[in-house]
Parts: C-alpha cells; sequence; structure tokens
C-alpha cells in the first residue's frame, strides 16, 4: 500500500473519529437521563430510526443531533431546482458556479438547521420524566437560543468534516458519515438482542430467522450491486499491435443501480423532516399523524417505496449523461456495433439505462421495506432493517472500489516514474 492511500484512509479515520466524537458532546441545558428515558420508549419508531442515523447522538442530544440530515434535504432541494430550472443546472457544470451552487447548499442547510433545532427545543421543554422532573433544566428562551446554536455548530462541523472526506480522504464523505453512524450502533443492537434471548423475551429462533433476512439481504446487495450491463464498443481507428486488420472491441459499463445509495438516504432525510417536527409536538393530533408515519407502518414503508423510486431515476438521470458518452465516442472515432453514432447512440443508451433504472429502482425499494416489515413482524428492532444494512454494504463496497481505483492508479505512476 503507497504513502499516499495510506494517508487518504488514515485522514478520512481521523475526521470519523472526530464525528464520533461529537456525537457524545451534550447540548447543555438538558436533563440526559431523561432523555434517555424518552428515546428508550421510542426505540422502535420515527425517533429511533432518527437516532440511528445520527449514531445514537439524537438520544443523547449532542450538538450532532440533527445528523447531517438538513445537508442531504439542502441537496435534494437543490438537486430538483437544477433540473428544474436551466440556468442553475448550467451553474452546476462550470467550476466557478459550481463553489456558488455549493455556498447557496450550505446557506440553505443553516436555514433548515435552524427551523429543525427551535422545533426540537420547544418540543423538549414539554417533554417531562416518569417523576414529572423536566428535559430542560436552564431558562426556556435561553434554552432555545443555546441548543439552536449548538445543533447549527454541530451540523455545520459534520457538513465540514464530509466535504473534507470527499476531497482529501478516500470514498464519499456522506455516505461514511451515515454508514459510520450505522455500524456504530449495531454493537449495542446486537447486545439488546442477546440480553433479550437470555431474558426469554426473544425466541432463539427469531434470531435465527433475523440472521438468515440479514444474509439473504447483504447478499442479494453484492449481487446485483456488482451487476452491470456491458454496451459493446468499437473503435475503427483503434487496432491491435499484433493484427493491424483486427479492430478493438470494449465495452461501456452500465451498473443495474446507476444511483447507487442515493435514493435510500434522500428517501430517509424526506421523511425524517416531517417526524422530526411532528414527534416534538404534544398536539393528539399532530403524533396521531407522526404515529402513522413511524417506521414500520403501511404508511412509512408505502412512501419510503415510492419515494426510492423517484430518487432513483431523477438522480440515475444526472449521474448518467447520454449525450456526453454519445458526444465523446463520435469525437474518439468509436460507436455501438448496429448503432449510428451522435442523436442514435444518445437515445439507444438511454433506452438501456432507462430499462436497467427500472429493475434498480424496484430492487432498491425491496430492499429497503420488505426485510424491515418482515424483521419487524417478527418482533425485532428497527436497527437490523433494509436501510440501514443497504446503506452499510453500498457503502462499503463503493470504499473499496475507490481504494482499488487509487491503488491502480498509484501503480501506473510508478510505472511512469520507473519508465516501463
Amino acid at each position: 500500500m503507497s504513502n499516499a492511500l495510506t494517508q487518504k484512509i488514515l485522514i478520512t479515520l481521523g475526521f470519523l473519529f472526530a464525528y464520533r466524537v461529537l456525537a457524545y458532546v451534550p447540548t447543555p441545558g438538558v436533563d440526559l437521563a431523561v432523555i434517555k428515558e424518552f428515546f428508550d420508549s421510542n426505540s422502535n419508531n420515527g425517533l429511533g430510526m432518527l437516532n440511528m442515523f445520527s449514531g445514537g447522538a439524537v438520544s443523547r442530544l449532542s450538538i450532532i443531533s440533527l445528523g447531517i440530515m438538513p445537508y442531504i434535504t439542502a441537496s435534494i432541494v437543490m438537486e430538483l431546482l437544477a433540473a428544474t430550472f436551466p440556468g442553475l443546472g448550467q451553474m452546476k457544470k462550470e467550476r466557478d458556479g459550481m463553489q456558488k451552487y455549493m455556498q447557496i447548499i450550505r446557506y440553505f442547510t443553516i436555514f433548515i438547521t435552524v427551523v429543525q433545532a427551535i422545533g426540537v427545543s420547544m418540543g423538549l421543554q414539554s417533554m417531562t420524566g416518569r417523576a414529572g422532573e423536566s428535559a430542560v433544566t436552564i431558562d426556556p428562551m435561553t434554552f432555545t437560543v443555546l441548543a439552536t446554536f449548538s445543533m447549527l455548530t454541530g451540523t455545520m462541523l459534520l457538513m465540514w468534516i464530509g466535504e473534507q472526506i470527499t476531497q482529501k480522504g478516500i470514498g464519499n464523505g456522506i455516505s461514511l458519515i451515515i454508514f459510520a453512524g450505522i455500524v456504530s450502533r449495531l454493537p449495542s443492537a446486537i447486545g439488546n438482542t442477546i440480553r433479550a434471548v437470555n431474558a426469554g423475551e426473544m425466541n432463539f429462533l427469531v434470531v435465527l430467522a433475523i440472521l438468515a433476512i440479514i444474509l439473504i439481504t447483504i447478499l442479494t446487495i453484492i449481487y446485483v450491486e456488482l451487476g452491470e450491463r456491458r454496451v459493446p464498443i468499437s473503435y475503427s481507428r483503434k487496432t491491435i499491435m499484433q493484427n493491424q486488420t483486427k479492430r478493438v472491441m470494449n465495452y461501456i459499463p452500465v451498473k443495474v443501480n446507476l444511483s447507487g445509495v442515493i435514493p435510500p438516504i434522500f428517501a430517509s432525510a424526506v421523511l425524517m423532516f416531517p417526524l422530526t417536527v411532528l414527534k416534538t409536538s404534544t398536539n393528539p393530533v399532530v403524533m396521531a399523524i407522526a404515529d402513522t408515519l413511524s417506521p414500520g407502518g403501511l404508511v412509512f414503508s408505502l412512501a419510503t417505496f415510492i419515494l426510492i423510486i423517484f430518487f432513483a431515476f431523477f438522480y440515475a438521470s444526472i449521474a448518467f449523461n447520454a449525450k456526453d458518452i454519445a458526444d465523446n465516442l463520435k469525437r474518439q472515432g468509436g460507436f455501438i456495433p448496429g448503432v449510428r453514432p451522435g442523436e442514435h447512440t444518445k437515445e439507444f443508451l438511454n433506452e438501456v439505462a432507462s430499462r436497467l433504472t427500472g429493475s434498480g429502482a424496484i430492487y432498491l425499494a425491496i430492499i429497503a421495506t420488505v426485510p424491515f416489515a418482515l424483521i419487524s413482524g417478527i418482533g425485532a428492532s428497527f436497527y437490523f432493517g433494509g436501510v440501514s444494512v443497504l446503506i452499510i454494504v453500498q457503502v462499503a463496497l463503493d470504499t473499496m472500489r475507490k481504494i482499488e481505483a487509487q491503488r491502480t492508479m498509484n501503480q501506473y505512476d510508478t510505472l511512469g516514474n520507473v519508465g516501463l
């Protein structure tokens, strides 16, 4: 392993360690015992899922309680606006414009974070423990101001950490933050399961069923994520050294799941935003709506299914640009056998990508909802849900690919330096 790759991995691990340290820095002015008591009784609903994505920061009311979700929500809105308004979409493609685009996302993240932080701080003021003690130990107005600034600082730090990992580390920083948060909850979930089995609260056969579902889910994810359609390419002016009459055949790899881990993350962010606000209310009607939207319910599963399919098509249309691929092939003298260069190549690639995206979207939606529904039906914790397994496996595969790509690039650099 080269020094450059080792340095990137160490930088990534260092920033992830800093993220985990921030998860233990509490927001000032709260009674952590009351907060823990509340989350222990809400571990299997929307708050429990939000706590999972934050790596337990929500149950400790850490300064990063809101996690990276405000940034993801802001990114979703900006992507939708960029797809709607051509001027904003053109801004993304320009070097200077991209900096302005990212700056708008940061400002929008601040706005979303402030709104959520105020909602959470006001909701905490009405929270009490079993003995009637309040969750807030200082003046309500002072607490609202402190909590808002603390959570805003935490979210900004997370956003900065994610950007630094992407630029200086290895892998996608935002995905790795969510990955680290979910993985950090696994030991606790496994420990709770073992205690439940020892106490007789859960049958050992149920644990075996959970393990079987998780294993099948993991194998399915790996199988589909490594699947791709190889579109053959022929270069008319490129020849093999040993035989000048042969044309070199190459291919364009089109993945079955073009959108990667983005759709389930985006869908979770969209669903977590109203849940975060609704769960802080004591109004019976609002609480009833929040319970209806809680994970495990039919409404939540249906909403997740629909949102994942939507974001899969939406993000695939951004990630896979058939026009650019067709133009590059034409400039390089390449063509798809049986397809005319230019517009026909673009239409052919769009058709291939659309069919694969349809299959990939259904796969993502099923993986995100069915395992969760099965495990919830047998009384297990939400930690073993399909979304969490999907994110863990996909991010792990993506990071391994980027490490392998970095190693390959370093090997080429070494060969170039020694003159081979």
